[in-house]
C-alpha cells in the first residue's frame, strides 16, 4: 500500500519530502488512512478538520475522535467550525453543495502565504497547535478521494451531461489540492488499517439515500460490478484517458478561438451554434447546462439579457456575448476641481466648463432611467441612455456610468461628454476644470 501511494505521488502529484502538507481529516476511514500514509512516508502535516454542525453529538464525537487521533500522532491540528445551514440558505443552494464550498474554500485559503494558518505571528481560531515555523518549500491541502471516489464523479458528471472535461474526473494536483489515494480502493483503505489497529468513525448520512452520490454507491455500483468485476477500475481508466488527452484538445481549442476571434471576455455570436465551443468558453466559470442552451437560443431582440453564476456574469450584447467577473460595487469617482486660465490638458477624464454658469456645488451620481443632457456640440436634448447606446456602450459599462450634475442639471458625462449649456466660450471669464480622479 505504502509503495503503491509512494509511486503513485512520484508519478502524479511530485511532491516532495520537505513540503508541507495539510490533510482534510474528518475522521473517517479515507481520510484517517490519508493521513497515517502520508506521515509513514515522511512528510511534514498539518491536519484540518471542519466541523459543518450537520449531525448533532455525531458531529462533536467526529471533532473529538479527530482531536485523539492528531495527539496520538503528533501531528498539528486546525477545526473550522461551520454554519452550514444558514450558509445553504443565504445562497440558496444545497446543503451539499455549501458544505463542500465552505470546505474547499478553508482549503484553499491555506494555499495564500499571508493565511493566518501559515503565519504563526497570527492567532489561528479553533487551532489545536501551530503549524511548523519554517515554510521554505511548496504547500498543499491532501484530500482523500479513492479508485470508488473518481469513479462516482465520472457518472454524476455524466448524468449531468458533462463535456471533457468532466468526464476526466478528479485530477491529482489541482491548484495546490492533491489527492494521493486517487490509485487504492475503498478495499485497500480498510485493509490498510486493519493492518495498523486504526479505528475511525462512520457517518450515519452514508447510508441514506437522499444523496444521488449514495445511490450510486450503495445501489449501482453492487449492479456493477456484477456486471464486470473490474467496473470500477475501468471507470478511472477512462477518467485517465481523457485527462491525460486534456492538453492536445485544449490547444485545438484555443486554436480555434484564435481562428473564430473569441476572446476570452468576447464571444462573437458568428461562432455559434457550437454548444461545444460555447462551453469551452465558460469553462470553470460556474454556468449550467440550462444557461448555455438559452445562451444559444437568444436572439436579437434579447440584447441585453444577463446570466450569472456565482462569480461571473454574460451579456447578450448585439452580435456578441459578453463575459465578466462579478465585482463589488465601485466607489464613485471623485472629481477634483480648479479655476484655471487656458484649456490645455484633453482627454475622456477631463471637461472644462464656464464657471459662472454654475449656480451651486457639483456632485457625482450613477445615471438614473430618464436622465437626459445637451452632449456638447449639439442644441437639442438627448437621453443619456440612447447617447451611451449610440456609441456602443454595453449594459454592464452602463451599470457603471456616472454623471458630474449640478442642481438638478446634468453637467458632464464622465468619461464622454461635457454639457453644451456650460461650454466655455468667448464670453467666458472664468474657466473650470474638472478632472476624474478615480474612476
Amino acid at each position: 500500500m505504502l509503495n503503491k501511494v509512494r509511486t503513485y505521488i512520484e508519478r502524479e502529484i511530485g511532491i516532495a519530502s520537505g513540503d508541507l502538507v495539510f490533510v482534510g481529516l474528518s475522521g473517517g476511514a479515507d481520510s484517517t488512512a490519508l493521513l497515517l500514509i502520508l506521515k509513514e512516508l515522511g512528510y511534514r502535516l498539518h491536519a484540518m478538520h471542519c466541523n459543518f454542525h450537520l449531525r448533532g453529538e455525531e458531529s462533536d464525537r467526529d471533532q473529538t475522535f479527530v482531536e485523539e487521533l492528531c495527539r496520538q500522532q503528533d501531528v498539528p491540528l486546525s477545526v473550522h467550525h461551520f454554519q452550514t445551514r444558514e450558509e445553504a440558505r443565504r445562497r440558496g443552494i444545497s446543503i451539499e453543495m455549501a458544505a463542500r464550498d465552505l470546505r474547499y474554500d478553508w482549503f484553499r485559503s491555506v494555499l495564500n502565504p499571508q493565511s493566518p494558518v501559515l503565519n504563526p505571528q497570527s492567532p489561528v481560531p479553533d487551532s489545536l497547535s501551530s503549524v511548523p515555523d519554517s515554510l521554505n518549500n511548496q504547500t498543499f491541502v491532501a484530500v482523500a478521494h479513492h479508485l470508488e471516489d473518481q469513479a462516482e464523479t465520472l457518472l454524476l458528471n455524466l448524468l449531468r451531461g458533462t463535456g471533457l472535461r468532466g468526464m476526466a474526473g478528479m485530477h491529482p494536483r489541482h491548484d495546490g489540492i492533491i489527492r494521493p489515494l486517487l490509485c487504492v480502493s475503498r478495499d485497500e483503505i480498510l485493509q490498510y488499517l486493519e493492518s495498523r489497529n486504526q479505528t475511525y468513525v462512520t457517518d450515519s448520512t452514508n447510508n441514506e439515500r437522499d444523496a444521488l452520490r449514495n445511490r450510486l454507491r450503495l445501489d449501482l455500483f453492487p449492479l456493477l460490478r456484477d456486471l464486470n468485476p473490474a467496473a470500477v477500475q475501468h471507470l478511472c481508466r477512462a477518467c485517465d484517458n481523457v485527462r491525460q488527452s486534456l492538453p492536445y484538445y485544449i490547444k485545438g481549442v484555443e486554436a480555434t478561438f484564435a481562428e473564430l476571434g473569441i476572446s476570452e471576455e468576447n464571444f462573437p455570436l458568428s461562432a455559434l451554434p457550437s454548444r461545444t465551443l460555447l462551453h469551452e468558453w465558460l469553462a470553470d466559470k460556474g454556468f449550467n447546462a440550462t444557461q448555455e442552451s438559452e445562451m444559444l437560443r437568444a436572439t436579437d431582440m434579447e440584447t441585453g439579457k444577463l446570466w450569472h453564476s456565482d462569480t461571473y456574469q454574460v451579456l447578450r450584447d448585439r452580435q456578441a456575448l459578453i463575459l465578466s467577473p462579478l465585482l463589488l460595487k465601485q466607489a464613485p469617482p471623485q472629481l477634483g476641481q480648479e479655476i484655471v486660465a487656458c484649456m490645455q490638458e484633453q482627454g475622456p477624464n477631463v471637461a472644462y466648463f464656464d464657471a459662472d454658469l454654475l449656480d451651486g456645488p457639483i456632485e457625482v451620481r450613477p445615471i438614473r432611467q430618464g436622465d437626459a443632457f445637451v452632449p456638447f456640440g449639439m442644441k437639442g436634448r438627448k437621453l443619456v441612455s440612447d447617447y451611451l447606446t449610440d456609441r456602443k456602450v454595453n449594459r454592464l459599462q452602463k451599470a457603471e456610468q456616472y454623471v458630474a450634475t449640478c442642481g438638478d442639471d446634468i453637467i458632464w458625462l464622465i468619461g464622454h461628454r461635457s454639457d453644451n449649456r456650460f461650454r466655455v466660450s468667448e464670453h467666458t471669464k472664468r474657466i473650470l476644470k474638472l478632472t476624474c480622479i478615480s474612476f
